[in-house]
This record gives structure tokens, C-alpha cells and sequence, in this order.
């Protein structure tokens, strides 16, 4: 099936995807006496009425996020609606995400006697040769054999990290992750899934699951998670994001992954000034965050946009300073017959019916991308034939609830690209394991330039496609 027909079958049979495909919610700017920013170059702090509830003070970036009856604060050009994502239904055209199969219900087809290990399932790592794995020992040299991420940290701004999965255990910094919402709980999910479990475990799991599947394991096992939690439930606010942003920062993080984005429903930003005002409290942010040593990586976005930075369709992507990460993934890993005894043949070979660089039907794309990494893809026809056809999707860490309530740690696979940003954002840990010191722009640069280019050229893949093995051997 051609990318074309990926795309349309998409927008005909969102139910199908909807259980598969991660997109990025519906984003609504908010009515009077609700969320908003006020621009402090506008308007004085001193001019805001005492009515008005301040709910993040942003004032490093010349801003405050506040709530409250926006017409009282200056005038138009004074404040912007603290837009919301809304991922409690598939709404602006968006679609959701949901794990694939749960561990019982996975394909056996493997490349050993005995049963299947977690990692098997983790074609993201192996193609890229991260690790050890407990299935395949042998004497092959692999990223982590010059560094593991030790001696960094990262934030994930997300849903909240379940610190209690025995592949996330020791790995979750307690005291510094927060919550920053307002629902007076703690930085755990709560509500809005495992999306944030399983990105923390694509950047740092530790594979260390005794159980006789063994653990999956992260491109940066030993950086250290920052776990910012920006949804309540199913919604987001922006400023709760761009505190949280401020916040890693200031704690002393390397990257933040932001696996969260929306497509703009509204193109003319003449029509909606505001669309401009929330671009330019992202850019705003960016700046602050980048000259404490910080880079923020996001998702380019599941919409199937051909993106340009002069053009607002997907935020915060589209921003200068923002770090924006399109998606790839294999057609056919471990489809049946299609199994070999030789990993790289299956992983390569024509043995894949697309390669592990090969566009996600869903990515966004365009000049706004940076670069592309492994984010999962999807027949959309096999998904509900095929039960290997769920190996196409990224594996890693998830939790569920049980009949009591009670969270119960797993794997499961998900695709899009909040799949593809964290494998970026582990390889920022990479780098500055290696180089300490390296400025936000080396590191980038260092990404960039040892990137492959596969080749659907830069439309899809930016300055390429991330390459681990290339980058750590010039970041040493």
C-alpha cells in the first residue's frame, strides 16, 4: 500500500488507527474568564487586577499565565488564550493512540529457541545497535560500549512517568519531577495513560525486568528522568508547558522531550492573531531554555502536513529554537516467514517490505524538521488481520489498571512520532555523556551532521536520519 493510500485510509477509518496512532489532541483557544497569557512587554505586572489569579509566573520569558477575565488586562495586543489539548476524543482531525496487543497477545516469531525477550521486539534499538541483549550475546561493539548516558539528565514533559516499572526504577528523579497543573497531585500519571511511561522508557530504560522476558531497554539507560507532568487527565495547557520547560532548565537538565504538539486548525494568523502570540511564547521559552544549556526536542506531528517554518501549522515544532523530529518505520519485522536467523538480514533485508527509515505514513514533514528517527509505522490493513504486523510499532514501557485499581507495569508498542522525539532526545544524553560541556548548537550539530540521509531526501528526513553509532563515535 502506497503512503498516499496510508494517508486516506486514515482519514476514512479513523477508528482503526485510532487505536494504534498516537496525534496530537484538539487544541481550542479559550473563551473570556478563562486561561490566558499576559505579555509583560505590553502591560505592567502592576496593571494586572488583583482578581485576576496568576497560575505560572513567566516572567523569564516576559510573561505570566493567568486566569481569570482576560478583557480587564490591557488591550488586544496584552494577552493570548492559554490554548488547551484535548486528548479525550478525536477531535480537529487528529487521531489518538493506544498500545497494540498486550504482552500475552504478542507474536512469537523470534530468531532463537525458547521463548521471546522484550527486546526482541525493540527493532528501534537494534537497528541501530544500542546495546548488549540478553537473547543475542556476541562480541559486536555497540553504542553503549562508549556510553550508557551516564552523568545527564533529561525531562519528560508529558502525562506523568511511573517511576515504579522495574525497567524505570532508580532511573525517575522523585524529589526534582513535578506537576504543573493545577489538580494538587503528585507528577504521576493521572488519568492520561502511560503515554509519558512509554517515552521515558525509549530514552532510559534499563532492562531490568528479572522476569524471564527479561526488560526492554532505553538508547540512554543511566540519564536521569525529570518527570514534568502537564496533563490533567486528558488536557493540556500551554503555559503549563512552557513552565515546565523553564522549570528543567533551571534543575539542570540537558534536553526536554516534548512528545505533545498541535496541528493549528486555523493557517491564516491574520485571522487568528493568537495562533502568533502562542508561537511567540514558544520561541520565547526556547531562547531562555537554550542559553541555560537546554534543548527542547518535539514531535513534528501526525498529520501528514508538509510543514514550513513560515507558515503556523503544527506547534511548538514550527518554532526557531525547537528541535522537530519526524518519524520512520519498518514495514513487515517478523511477519511469519519473513523471520531469519540473521538479524541483520531482517532488519535490512528485503526480507522488510519498507525499512526502518522509510517515512511513517502519518509524519509530518517539510522544512521545519530537523532530523527523523524511529517512530513506527503501520499497514493499516494488516493491523487488524495480522497480529506481527503490530512489531512495525515502537515497543517499550506501559502500565494498566487492574480490577482493584492498582497499576500493573508492561510493555506494549505504540507508534507516532512521540515515539521518534525521545530516540532524539536520548541522543542529546549520549552527547553531552561524552562532552559535558557542549554548547546547545554542537549538539545539535553533531546530530545533524552524522545523520544518514535516506532517500526521500530532506523533504521527509530533514538533515537526515538519526545515526547513533555515527554520532557517538565523533562526539568521543
Amino acid at each position: 500500500m502506497s503512503n498516499q493510500s496510508r494517508r486516506r485510509l486514515l482519514q476514512t477509518t479513523g477508528a482503526v488507527i485510532s487505536t494504534t496512532i498516537l496525534g496530537a489532541g484538539a487544541a481550542s483557544a479559550q473563551k473570556a474568564d478563562s486561561r490566558f497569557l499576559i505579555d509583560l512587554r505590553e502591560v505592567s505586572r502592576a496593571q494586572v487586577p488583583e482578581d485576576v489569579e496568576i497560575v505560572h509566573d513567566l516572567s523569564e520569558i516576559d510573561m505570566l499565565a493567568a486566569q481569570g477575565d482576560e478583557s480587564k488586562v490591557g488591550g488586544p495586543l496584552a494577552t493570548t488564550p492559554d490554548i488547551k489539548v484535548d486528548w479525550s476524543g478525536d477531535k480537529g482531525g487528529a487521531v489518538k493512540e493506544q498500545s497494540g496487543p498486550s504482552v500475552d497477545e504478542r507474536s512469537n516469531s523470534h530468531n532463537h529457541d525458547g521463548p521471546p525477550k522484550n527486546t526482541e521486539y525493540q527493532w528501534d534499538k537494534r537497528v541501530q545497535d544500542v546495546g548488549d541483549y540478553t537473547d543475542k550475546p556476541d562480541d559486536r561493539k555497540s553504542v553503549h560500549d562508549t556510553t550508557t548516558g551516564e552523568g545527564t539528565r533529561v525531562a519528560v514533559v508529558d502525562t506523568g512517568v511511573y517511576p515504579n516499572h522495574p525497567d524505570l526504577e532508580g532511573v525517575v528523579n522523585e524529589e526534582l519531577s513535578a506537576n504543573f497543573t493545577t489538580d494538587g497531585l503528585g507528577f504521576e500519571p493521572n488519568g492520561a495513560g502511560d503515554h509519558g511511561t512509554h517515552v521515558a522508557g525509549i530514552i532510559a530504560a534499563t532492562n531490568s525486568n528479572d522476569g524471564p522476558a527479561g526488560g526492554g531497554l532505553g538508547t540512554a539507560p543511566d540519564t536521569e528522568i525529570v518527570s514534568l507532568r502537564v496533563f490533567s487527565r486528558k488536557e493540556n495547557y500551554t503555559s503549563d508547558s512552557l513552565a515546565a520547560f523553564l522549570y528543567a532548565a533551571e534543575v539542570g537538565c540537558d534536553a526536554a522531550n516534548y512528545s505533545v504538539g498541535y496541528p493549528a486548525p486555523y493557517v491564516d494568523p491574520e485571522e487568528y492573531p493568537w495562533l502568533i502570540g502562542i508561537r511567540d511564547a514558544y520561541r520565547r521559552t526556547a531562547k531562555a531554555v537554550r542559553k541555560k544549556g537546554m534543548l527542547i526536542v518535539n514531535s513534528a506531528g501526525n498529520d501528514g502536513l508538509n510543514m514550513d517554518t513560515e507558515n503556523i501549522l503544527s506547534l511548538p515544532t514550527e518554532v526557531e529554537g525547537i528541535f522537530g523530529v519526524s518519524a520512520t518505520g519498518p514495514i513487515g519485522v517478523g511477519w511469519g516467514d519473513k523471520q531469519s536467523d540473521n538479524e541483520e538480514k531482517w532488519l535490512t533485508g528485503d526480507r522488510l517490505e519498507e525499512p526502518t527509515t522509510q517515512p511513517a505514513f502519518y509524519t509530518n514533514y517539510g522544512s521545519a524538521v530537523d532530523v527523523s528517527a524511529a517512530g513506527g509505522n503501520a499497514d493499516v490493513e494488516a493491523l487488524s488481520e495480522n497480529p506481527d504486523a503490530y512489531n512495525d510499532l515502537v515497543y517499550s514501557t506501559v502500565i494498566s489498571t487492574d480490577e482493584q485499581g492498582n497499576v500493573v507495569p508492561g510493555y506494549g508498542w505504540k507508534a507516532g512520532t512521540s515515539m521518534a522525539a525521545p530516540q532524539v532526545t536520548a541522543a542529546v544524553a549520549l552527547v553531552r555523556s561524552l562532552r559535558p560541556d557542549t554548547g546547545v548548537e554542537e549538539v545539535e550539530r553533531l546530530i545533524k551532521d552524522t545523520a544518514t540521509m535516506p532517500e526521500e531526501g530532506e523533504l521527509y528526513h530533514g538533515d537526515g536520519h538519526l545515526d547513533l553509532e555515527r554520532l557517538v563515535k565523533a562526539a568521543k
